[in-house]
C-alpha cells in the first residue's frame, strides 16, 4: 500500500504537464507480486518528446535524488531516483510509440520481446492519470492473436544445434557452457508456454517466472518443481528433467493443433 502512495504521490507530480497524457503503474505492482525488494515502475505516455527539464523539474519538486538518468534510447526515455526512501523506475514514451508498439505485436503478430513487454504492462496497467488514453490502450491488447501465438511456439521450437551436445557437456564436466544451455533453453520453454497460453511476455528475461507460470492454464504438470529441479538438482537429473518438461510441452503444442 505504502508504494501505492508513493506511486499516486509521483504521478500528481507528472500530470501537472500538459504534455503528459497517462501515466500507469506497471511491473510487479501492477500485478500485485511485489514484495520487500520491488520499486516503483511507472509508464508516462507523452504526446510530445519531454526534455530534459520536464523529466528533471519532476524529480526536483519530490525532493527526488537521481540513481540514473538516461537520454532517448530505443523509442525510450528512462531515469530512476529515489523519493520517500522507494525506489522510482520512469519509463517515457511517445503515446504514438506504444500504438506503434501494439500494432506490430497485435497486428502484424510479432514476436518481439520488448514491444511484447510494453503490451504486457498495458495490459496489467493500473492508471493513475489519463484513465480514457489507457482505456483505448487496453482495448488494442485485450485479445491475444492466434497467429502471434503460432509465431511464439514456431520460433522457440528450435532449441539450437547446442542442444544437440547437451551429453557431451554433461560427460565432459563442461560446467559453464553446460549450465548456459540450460539457461538458454528454459528461456526457450518459458517462450513456448507463453505462446501456447496466448499471454504477452512481460519481461525480457522471463522475470518472475514463478509467478508467470501460476497464471498459466497450459503447462506440463509440476512445471514450478520441474524448472527449478533443473538447477538445484545433479546435472543429470537437471538434464533428464528439462528433456522430459520440452517432451510434456511438446505434446501439449500437438493436442493445441489437433483440437484447432
Amino acid at each position: 500500500m505504502i508504494l501505492k502512495e508513493t506511486a499516486v504521490k509521483v504521478a500528481n507530480a507528472y500530470k501537472a504537464n500538459s504534455k503528459v497524457e497517462a501515466i500507469y503503474i506497471a511491473g510487479s505492482l501492477s500485478r500485485e507480486w511485489e514484495d520487500e525488494y520491488s520499486d516503483i515502475e511507472l509508464n508516462i505516455c507523452w504526446s510530445e518528446s519531454p526534455g530534459d527539464e520536464d523529466r528533471k523539474s519532476v524529480i526536483n519538486e519530490l525532493n527526488g535524488s537521481i540513481i540514473d538518468f538516461h537520454e532517448y534510447e530505443e523509442e525510450e526515455w528512462s531515469e530512476s531516483y529515489e523519493v520517500d526512501g522507494a525506489k522510482i523506475e520512469i519509463s517515457s514514451f511517445l503515446t504514438e510509440t506504444i500504438l506503434k508498439k501494439i500494432q506490430r505485436v497485435t497486428k502484424e503478430f510479432r514476436i518481439d520481446i520488448e514491444d511484447q513487454s510494453i503490451a504486457a504492462s498495458i495490459h496489467y496497467g493500473i492508471p493513475l492519470y489519463g484513465e480514457e488514453v489507457l482505456d483505448g490502450l487496453k482495448a488494442k491488447v485485450l485479445v491475444y492473436p492466434e497467429s502471434l501465438s503460432s509465431n511464439m511456439i514456431n520460433a522457440h521450437l528450435d532449441f539450437g544445434p547446442r542442444w544437440k551436445h547437451r551429453h557431451t557437456l554433461l560427460d565432459r564436466e563442461d560446467w559453464l557452457m553446460f549450465y548456459s544451455l540450460l539457461t538458454g533453453t528454459q528461456e526457450k520453454v518459458m517462450g513456448l508456454l507463453f505462446g501456447l497460453n496466448c499471454m504477452y511476455v512481460h519481461h525480457p528475461a522471463y522475470k518472475w517466472q514463478k509467478q508467470s507460470l501460476d497464471l498459466m492454464n497450459i503447462k506440463p504438470d509440476r512445471i514450478n518443481e520441474r524448472l527449478e529441479s533443473v538447477f538445484l538438482s545433479t546435472p543429470a537429473a537437471g538434464l533428464q528433467e528439462l528433456e522430459g518438461v520440452i517432451e510434456d510441452i511438446e505434446r501439449l503444442i500437438d493436442e493445441k493443433d489437433t483440437s484447432l
